[in-house]
């Protein structure tokens, strides 16, 4: 089965009072770490959908953008900054 991990969308800087590093994530590998290893809050609504999107994305379901928007919701429900980062 072919996996689309290394696809890539408009990256995006994610932050959070807490973490003074955030992060930048950019492909739908580095999405599928950040949810699953460092997400704050592994219980909300927005953040279960976004875990379905990622992996129907890395399984070509849904194009990464589509993808990108779900993460962007799920950020938003759980107080983590996100801003839009040039390519």
């Amino acid at each position: 089965m072919n996996r689309n991990l290394d696809s890539a969308f408009e990256p995006i800087a994610l932050s959070t009072n807490c973490d003074e590093t955030g992060a930048i994530v950019r492909t739908l590998r580095e999405a599928a770490y950040l949810l699953i290893c460092a997400w704050p809050s592994g219980d909300g609504e927005e953040y279960v959908t976004a875990v379905k999107a990622c992996v129907d994305a890395v399984n070509g379901d849904i194009g990464p953008d589509q993808f990108r928007a779900v993460l962007l919701r799920a950020a938003g429900e759980v107080g983590i900054a996100a801003s839009s980062l040039p390519h």
